[in-house]
């Protein structure tokens, strides 16, 4: 008689079928990515060999798909983290996203989407300062942004809307 996945010792190898049901059961609950689950395969103690086959298997049946990943990865960040291109671009690269699908994803969001959620952030970040020295509140407004993942023009024109706005 055979163990299920709660039987199981943590030291024993993972089989290829259990690897399959497994990740198939964390991708049906939460989108994922190839390279998320190809390390937790591998971490589950599967072999590298299974753990392609796993991935092969999962994409056939539509399980896992990095385009469509990539785009509710973006499209969520950005509104609901508030951040920015550069930001997305590291997170999705750690996650071991192809570069040209990682393009493809924030190219799907305008320009204009993404000035407005910059100059939004900005906008509330400046209200909660104290900095009385105009210099120094600039800066750190720029900094605040940039660490969001958004890229020095858009800051840039952000701050300006903030000026335009305080005039």
């Amino acid at each position: 008689m055979g163990k299920n996945a709660s039987q199981r010792r943590s030291s024993e190898p993972l089989t290829y079928k259990e690897g399959l049901t497994r990740a198939a059961a964390l991708c049906s609950r939460q989108e994922q990515c190839s390279g998320v689950i190809q390390e937790k395969l591998l971490r589950w103690g599967l072999g590298e060999e299974d753990a392609v086959k796993v991935l092969t298997k999962l994409r056939e049946e539509k399980y896992i798909d990095d385009k469509r990943y990539s785009r509710f990865f973006t499209r969520d960040k950005l509104r609901f983290n508030g951040w920015g291109p550069r930001k997305i671009t590291h997170m999705l690269r750690q996650k071991h996203m192809p570069g040209n699908i990682i393009e493809e994803a924030l190219a799907e969001i305008d320009e204009h989407s993404w000035q407005e959620k910059c100059t939004e952030l900005v906008l509330a970040k400046a209200k909660g300062l104290k900095e009385k020295d105009a210099f120094s509140r600039k800066g750190k407004l720029f900094r605040f942004a940039a660490g969001r993942g958004f890229d020095p023009e858009q800051i840039y024109r952000s701050l300006e809307a903030l000026e335009r706005k305080a005039e």
